[in-house]
């Protein structure tokens, strides 16, 4: 049975891990302080580094956090045999409108550098994008000579691009749209959606 206590620490500890995300995204890593995630969390600055020991911590938790979003974004598995132009743009969906999107976008540069901390994660969350989209194109008549391995790449590639594309220029790009070429390349058909 959970004391009281036990369920503080997990409320404040949430309150952090949601209040730097949001930081994350919107000023970066480095130029977010304990200070600032104490205000925004109105949690103490001294709890920070009593749930996560360091800034670096904090961030690798963010990012645990995030990677466990996006596996619980994405629609069920339609089962085989029933992938179709819907499960994809319902998955593109899941991803771009996921509230940690952004926050993966603002710390791709700091994911690149040498020696970073959370390179590592970017490396985890880009496995369980390709893995998802690999799954799902199994189920469909690929063109000649492609796997669905390969395939899985250039889509995640392609879904990132649009969503990058849409954050700098929402009134201008449409990503639902966007992602319907997708289809056509991998299937030769142009896209029905579902009625």
């Amino acid at each position: 049975m959970t004391t009281r206590r036990e369920q503080t620490s997990h409320e404040s500890r949430e309150l952090i891990l949601t209040a730097a995300a949001e930081l994350f995204a919107e000023k970066g890593y480095r130029q977010t302080t304990f200070a600032d995630v104490a205000e925004r969390s109105q949690i103490s600055r001294g709890s920070i580094p009593w749930h996560f020991g360091s800034k670096e911590g904090l961030l690798l938790a963010v990012l645990e956090r995030s990677v466990d979003l996006i596996r619980s974004g994405f629609p069920e598995d339609p089962g085989a045999g029933a992938a179709s132009f819907d499960h994809l743009r319902q998955g593109a969906d899941a991803l771009m409108r996921l509230p940690t999107s952004k926050l993966f976008v603002t710390l791709l540069v700091e994911a690149l550098e040498p020696g970073s901390p959370i390179h590592g994660r970017y490396v985890e969350i880009h496995n369980t994008l390709r893995e998802h989209c690999r799954r799902w194109l199994e189920r469909l008549p690929l063109p000649p000579g492609t796997s669905a391995e390969t395939l899985a790449v250039t889509m995640v590639g392609a879904v990132i691009g649009i969503h990058q594309q849409w954050l700098l220029a929402p009134d201008r790009i449409d990503p639902m749209e966007a992602v319907a070429p997708l289809w056509l390349l991998v299937t030769g058909a142009p896209p029905r959606p579902s009625p």
